[in-house]
């Protein structure tokens, strides 16, 4: 039945309309992500906690590793995925609600009790949008990126706005991120339609286990991707568990406005993957990603002292290749490989081995690390020893992903 004049305008007007909605959804939820996780480390030194830094860390990617896989059967089988991150960032809201008053108390154990069912909540969630996004997009390719960096500036405002508002190592940011959770709860609501592809087919034994998205790793090439992902996050884990606490011990004062400089190169590198995807493809734009690993961690390792701060602030530029190069584009060309049955599944499974089992190793081992070379010293030799460790292991990822990755991008 053909569409009436005003039918066909409504349409027209919502096509119109989709990448600014989609867009601030990414901005909410990565403002929610980066108002409370960049300076974690600083608030939880100022509640005498610095030896938990490496569990609180730990929190995000054990919940990545439990949840998403759920929630990516629910949308793919069950229910709307953007009525799923309503109540997930509602729930997550109640959670973060009670997070100061553990800090305030200097309960250890409540506090990363808090953190991890937080994150069952909130960790889903970056599937879920991913899921939202690229049902509505027609060309995933080269509207994703631009939809996916207005995460990016939300994380920038959030890191900004608690820098200049001063709470950048106060319990204020959990109270702003709760807020903002019950915002995006209910923006969520109003967002397109993502119904569950696979709704109503049976329920097999082998979907409770997400064996077709598993079925996934049979493809080589995907093997390879997962496997480096998992690897390359390892590295990624130390980044954001350590980073402020190494700028602070390197004199560096507004420690959120100097992270966000990573975050504002992630707005450029964002906008040129559509291009670089015709010239380079998938295999090389993720290698430059990994390449780029090694070389920001090289130059953290150099950049102590007065004398090598532009190292410092290169490295943390370096952040929007790191990123988009390999996780952005890691997500497309999940988005390319997964059937439609499945997609959710996909997605949560890269979010499993990256956020999840990557970072969790991440988060331990360079908890191990800084427990044994820096804890209670700090001085530019022990950074250095800890920033070479992930520099070398970042660069034998690359290698390995160079010799062992064979993707043609026009075979799919």
């Amino acid at each position: 039945m053909a569409m009436t004049e005003t039918e066909t305008a409504s349409a027209v007007k919502q096509q119109r309309l989709l990448i600014p909605r989609l867009s601030l959804m990414m901005f909410m939820q990565f403002f929610i992500w980066g108002s409370w996780s960049v300076t974690l480390g600083l608030v939880m030194a100022q509640h005498n906690m610095s030896l938990l830094i490496g569990d609180a860390f730990s929190a995000g990617p054990i919940a990545s590793i439990l949840s998403p896989f759920v929630l990516g059967m629910l949308v793919d089988r069950f229910f709307p995925s953007q009525k799923v991150m309503a109540v997930m960032n509602l729930a997550g809201a109640v959670i973060l609600w009670f997070v100061p008053a553990a800090l305030i108390a200097e309960n250890g154990a409540l506090l990363i009790a808090l953190l991890f069912g937080y994150t069952l909540c909130f960790m889903p969630t970056l599937a879920l949008a991913n899921n939202i996004a690229f049902h509505s997009l027609a060309r995933s390719d080269k509207s994703f990126p631009v939809v996916r960096v207005f995460g990016t500036i939300g994380w920038i405002v959030a890191g900004v706005f608690i820098g200049f508002a001063g709470i950048s190592a106060s319990t204020s940011i959990f109270t702003v991120a709760a807020v903002c959770s019950v915002a995006l709860a209910i923006y969520s609501l109003t967002l397109p339609h993502t119904p569950a592809p696979a709704k109503g087919l049976p329920v097999k034994v082998r979907d409770l286990f997400c064996a077709d998205a598993f079925a996934l790793l049979k493809i080589r090439h995907f093997f390879v991707f997962a496997l480096c992902a998992t690897l390359i996050s390892i590295p990624l884990g130390t980044y954001y568990a350590y980073t402020v606490s190494w700028l602070a011990d390197a004199g560096v004062t507004n420690v959120s406005t100097a992270m966000s400089f990573g975050q504002m190169s992630e707005i450029l590198f964002m906008l040129v993957i559509p291009f670089l995807f015709r010239r380079l493809g998938v295999k090389y734009m993720l290698l430059v990603g990994m390449l780029a690993w090694f070389v920001r961690y090289a130059l953290f390792a150099m950049g102590m002292g007065d004398e090598g701060r532009a190292l410092i602030y290169l490295g943390i530029l370096l952040h929007g290749v790191c990123y988009d190069f390999f996780f952005v584009v890691g997500f497309i060309y999940t988005d390319r490989i997964a059937g439609d049955k499945v997609k959710g599944q996909a997605q949560s499974m890269v979010v499993m081995f990256t956020y999840g089992i990557g970072m969790l190793l991440g988060s331990q081992i360079s908890g191990a690390l800084y427990n044994s070379l820096v804890a209670g010293q700090g001085t530019a030799e022990n950074w250095a020893t800890f920033w070479w460790i992930p520099a070398i292991a970042a660069a034998a990822i690359a290698t390995l992903f160079l010799f062992s990755f064979k993707y043609r991008d026009e075979a799919v």
